[in-house]
């Protein structure tokens, strides 16, 4: 189906090239502010997860995980759903599995609850939910209010900070269950909100549902994610002792992704044959062949890689180690999210001719800078505290300048009809980009923190062989001084080893988070070399029939 036949069957819905149609954007931008503030009320909850469930720093690395691992896996999948029976359904049904995962979280007796059936829950209500606001732009917004709407959807992950703050003052007052109680009604509101969305035409023929490549993808994408994610846990190649099984005597973590990579590559090469036959597929050809949806598809996952960064290194830091409650760290959401709002919804706004590629090269370099800064905000025993939010400050910035632009560019590039479906692949690409920020950084900091403290331990004359040895065998937490005393708590030692043994891992966790930003940094500067791709900068319209 060509893009002015679609054109034709929402020609209702769609609101006229001079009218911006507000109740819908603003049930969509709910949506959005709901599912981007789960995971930053989730890093609020890391002191409590620690006391209330024993929760480890592995175990709250792999919460943070768990919903982006589920929808990175099951998003594209929700993407074709939308396509085929209707997105304002697949919007109604993600918003009642969020609600139903955040009360799942809220009555968890244990981690292993929490993890495996309130998060996947949630994540996978967001593979509906997500994909769905994404595709719904398209089909009720044209041309500039495009561009606008999009931007709305890129300003709500600032607007969103505003739920960690309020749920930060619900967590100290009411404790964690509260606060997810809290979250369950939030999406239930949603769920209510989203009888007030148009009705959109999408197809006037039968597609077929692609269970074959949606299994490829799930598979693929989840086998890369948990061995990506289980390098800080299992270990890079030599294994640690939490690690279930080996492959030739060492880790599963790195062949685990690389099976995934591979089950990813014949994916590609199914889906070409899959379009073919039935007119629609999980990966259509204009995704893999247009360079400029490959670099916004780029621009998507480095901007969520940019908050899993956050949200594994800044957060736990401020809150394990220097001690901020989780108001405080609330108020860090503010000073990013303000920014953030007003750059992604702005630059569309104020600036609709502004070169959508020097826009999001600006935004690279912002956040990389936003990085470095918070890099030096740390100290050995907690932070500076002007650092903190003048980096927080500087990232909403960045965040803000590359999300004004990081969706739209891919509508850009292909038909209104892909335009619609790329909602789950960029989605996606947002859930792999934040797990693999979670996960790489994580291992980065864990791995970092471990091996200085072993270092360390065997290499320190007032530490006894002994006593360097036990140390050796264990796998260290981020945490303050008194957690890692009674961590080494069992093992026999003077009140001079224990002391040098406290300074040791001090030093390892200032330093080995301080790389782990850097290594951040660096990434995002890589996606510069994408940037080039971005050539189309206005969508022609087809012409209004008499």
């Amino acid at each position: 189906m060509n893009a002015t036949a679609l054109a034709g069957h929402a020609g209702e819905a769609k609101p006229s090239a001079d009218k911006f149609a507000l109740l819908p954007i603003i049930v969509l931008v709910l949506a959005q502010m709901g599912a981007t503030g789960d995971n930053g009320a989730l890093s609020l909850a890391a002191s409590a997860l620690t006391h209330d469930l024993g929760a480890t720093t592995s175990e709250i690395q792999l919460a943070n995980m768990v919903y982006p691992l589920m929808g990175g896996a099951f998003m594209v999948a929700g993407g074709l759903a939308g396509t085929i029976i209707g997105w304002k359904r697949t919007f109604r049904i993600g918003a009642g599995l969020c609600a139903l995962g955040e009360v799942a979280c809220a009555l968890a007796p244990n981690m292993m609850t929490f993890i495996w059936v309130g998060r996947v829950l949630v994540g996978f209500g967001a593979s509906f939910l997500i994909p769905s606001l994404l595709g719904l732009i398209p089909l009720l917004y044209q041309g500039h209010n495009r561009t606008v709407a999009f931007g709305c959807i890129g300003a709500a992950s600032g607007l969103s900070a505003l739920l960690p703050l309020v749920l930060g003052v619900v967590m100290e007052a009411a404790g964690m269950h509260v606060t997810f109680l809290t979250l369950a009604a939030y999406f239930l509101v949603v769920l209510a909100a989203s009888r007030g969305l148009s009705h959109v035409h999408q197809v006037d023929e039968k597609l077929k549902f692609d269970f074959l490549g949606v299994t490829l993808a799930a598979v693929g994408l989840f086998m890369f994610l948990v061995g990506v994610s289980s390098i800080s846990s299992w270990g890079l190649v030599t294994p640690f002792e939490a690690c279930p099984f080996t492959i030739f005597g060492i880790s599963p973590a790195l062949p685990l992704a690389a099976c995934g990579v591979v089950v990813l590559i014949v994916l590609v090469h199914v889906e070409k044959g899959v379009e073919e036959k039935n007119g629609v597929a999980l990966l259509p050809r204009s995704f893999l062949k247009t360079p400029q949806v490959l670099a916004g598809l780029v621009a998507n996952a480095l901007t969520f890689f940019f908050m899993g960064v956050q949200s594994i290194l800044m957060a736990p830091y401020l809150q394990l180690v220097a001690g901020w409650s989780p108001v405080d760290v609330g108020m860090i959401s503010i000073i990013t999210g303000v920014p953030t709002f007003a750059l992604a919804l702005g630059i569309p706004k104020l600036a609709p001719h502004a070169n959508p590629r020097h826009v999001i090269q600006a935004g690279y370099v912002i956040m990389a800078a936003a990085l470095a800064i918070m890099s030096f905000s740390v100290t050995i025993e907690g932070c500076s505290v002007f650092g903190v939010y003048l980096g927080a400050f500087v990232a909403g910035v960045g965040a803000g300048t590359v999300s004004s632009h990081s969706s739209n560019v891919v509508a850009l590039a292909v038909s209104d009809r892909d335009a619609s479906q790329s909602g789950g692949i960029q989605t996606t690409m947002r859930n792999v980009g934040q797990a693999v920020g979670v996960a790489l950084l994580g291992a980065v900091l864990l791995l970092g923190i471990t091996g200085q403290v072993r270092a360390g331990a065997l290499s320190d004359p007032t530490i006894s062989p002994s006593v360097g040895e036990q140390v050796s065998q264990m796998s260290i937490n981020l945490g303050s001084n008194e957690e890692f005393e009674h961590q080494i708590a069992d093992i026999d030692m003077t009140e001079a080893e224990r002391t040098s043994l406290v300074n040791i891992e001090a030093r390892a966790r200032f330093e080995s988070t301080r790389v782990a930003y850097g290594v951040g940094a660096a990434i995002i500067l890589l996606g510069l070399l994408t940037t080039p791709a971005i050539k189309t900068f206005e969508k022609k319209e087809a012409a209004p029939q008499a």
